[in-house]
């Protein structure tokens, strides 16, 4: 007897809807998976054999044929041991084929017949919801995070036994419901607040203009000046996420296999190792898997002790720097991750950190300095939007200062910059000044004659290139929304350009 069971799978980011073929038949007893399985799939034949067993059912001693369709796409994990399951209990007659119309099953299942999380969970949800499916049987580990897809009824349940008693009406079960006003939710307590930082006013306007204009930003400093601390604190001044903005990185997360919560609900700050590779950094493998910089998609990548990451692994940024994707290529096709992270760096001006310290004396040579800095290629800090020096904190600063300006206030400001882009970009595919194109530069950036002047003034002075000159346009166009202004004046370009020129230092 033929049965078919509906599931589903991931590639890339996406999902897409796979027919779990099961047929019994006369003959030597044997249990067959083909469809492209890799080996998890292949070994699901013994758990669903021990956990049909062990739930009180007889497995089917006879030819056990199953097909996962579509066949000439490579199927990845054990997610398919439930549908498998269900299908061979349908072809034996425990379960009504009838009573799976408009369903859809993942899981994975132990052998005593118990179900097992699994990854990709969201991007399945969603693509059933879109294929017209009604109901989705996930493990209960799972059951939240696929409810946030509105319109599909999901279940979740703890064991196979269960499953089978409701599909045959023996036991009631409500869909679970989500408030996604409540899921989105983000407490950032743990990160600090910038009230606890005692002066680098000019660091912490920079990451002001940073947060709302989504810009990328470079603190150059010694060893203690508080760069790491202000970059961790950086969070609680960005904007929330948005609801589709927390889809798009729970789906993410979710196929990397490293969603700790059932959606993401604060903007991800991932922060390497400077020994990570360059496949961990920017995705890939033998099972392309998303990066780290598509990991922080819609949030911040943290590059701490830039000039220590190998010269290779930096180069690598460029391409996601622009394009605010990933394209990974393999014989079966061509994957695309999205990675539109905001980076954050930080670097000392040299290998002993001294250099630009008004009181300790630098003591490495023109020659270890160039090589150190030399990891830094011009092409790379030219895709970064503001620079700025991070000197150490006097001592009486720090005993006698009051409190900074909590982060409360800060982010107040930032909001309101953030709903004018919003506003201004309306009818446009961009939510941020630093997404803006030449284009709309052009008809957006609303830049005064006097401010025009000075800009070509400092192209001149300071050669800076096309990409730069767009870049200082833009951050000036984000200080003009930090007050308010609906023209970018003179002083706001200057601004700007101090903020760019800034990268000479390397």
């Amino acid at each position: 007897m033929l049965s078919v069971v509906k599931s589903g799978g991931t590639y890339g980011i996406n999902g897409y809807v796979v027919d779990v073929e099961v047929n019994i038949s006369q003959g030597l007893p044997q249990f067959t998976v083909v469809g492209l399985p890799d080996t998890a799939v292949k070994e699901s034949r013994e758990r669903v054999r021990s956990a049909i067993e062990n739930i009180g059912y007889k497995f089917p001693v006879k030819k056990i044929t199953v097909n996962l369709a579509p066949a000439d796409v490579l199927k990845i994990g054990t997610l398919y041991d439930l549908p498998i399951s269900i299908g061979i209990l349908a072809s034996s007659g425990i379960i009504n084929e009838n009573d799976l119309k408009d369903t859809a099953f993942i899981g994975e299942l132990a052998l005593n017949g118990d179900l097992r999380g699994v990854k990709g969970v969201l991007p399945i949800a969603i693509k059933l919801k879109e294929a017209g499916f009604k109901r989705f049987i996930v493990p209960l580990e799972n059951e939240e995070e696929a409810a946030i897809v509105n319109g599909l009824d999901v279940y979740g349940f703890a064991n196979l036994k269960e499953i089978v008693m409701f599909l045959n009406g023996d036991l009631e079960k409500q869909p679970k419901k989500i408030d996604v006003d409540e899921v989105l939710e983000c407490n950032l307590d743990h990160i600090g607040d910038f009230a606890e930082v005692k002066g680098q006013y000019t660091v912490k306007k920079a990451l002001e203009i940073a947060a709302a204009g989504f810009h990328n930003l470079l603190m150059i400093g010694s060893p203690g000046s508080g760069k790491t601390m202000l970059a961790r604190r950086f969070l609680s001044i960005l904007p929330p996420l948005t609801f589709q903005e927390a889809i798009e990185v729970t789906k993410i997360h979710s196929i990397a296999g490293v969603l700790k919560d059932n959606i993401v609900r604060c903007r991800p700050f991932r922060a390497p190792h400077h020994t990570i590779s360059d496949i961990a950094l920017i995705g890939g493998g033998s099972f392309p898997k998303p990066g780290e910089v598509s990991l922080a998609h819609n949030g911040v990548l943290f590059l701490d002790e830039l000039p220590e990451f190998k010269k290779s692994t930096l180069e690598v940024l460029r391409q996601p720097l622009e394009d605010k994707v990933v394209s990974i290529s393999r014989a079966s096709g061509k994957i695309e991750f999205p990675a539109n992270f905001q980076l954050i760096a930080a670097a000392n001006p040299c290998p002993c950190g001294y250099k630009l310290d008004p009181k300790k004396e630098c003591r490495c040579t023109p020659a270890e300095i160039k090589r150190y800095l030399g990891k830094i290629s011009g092409p790379l800090l030219d895709r970064i939007d503001l620079a700025v020096t991070v000197l150490p904190v006097a001592p009486e600063e720090l005993a006698n200062k009051p409190e900074g300006e909590p982060s409360a206030k800060i982010r107040d400001r930032v909001l309101k910059a953030v709903e004018i882009q919003r506003n201004r970009f309306k009818n446009e595919n961009i939510k941020f000044n630093s997404q803006m194109t030449p284009t709309h530069i052009e008809e957006y950036g609303n830049i005064t004659k006097e401010a025009k002047d000075v800009m070509l003034n400092a192209t001149k002075r300071f050669n800076l290139t096309a990409r730069s000159f767009h870049k200082v346009l833009k951050v000036a166009r984000t200080i003009a929304d930090l007050e308010n202004s609906e023209k970018v004046l003179s002083k706001h370009v200057f601004e700007a350009i101090n903020y760019k020129v800034n990268e000479n230092l390397f």
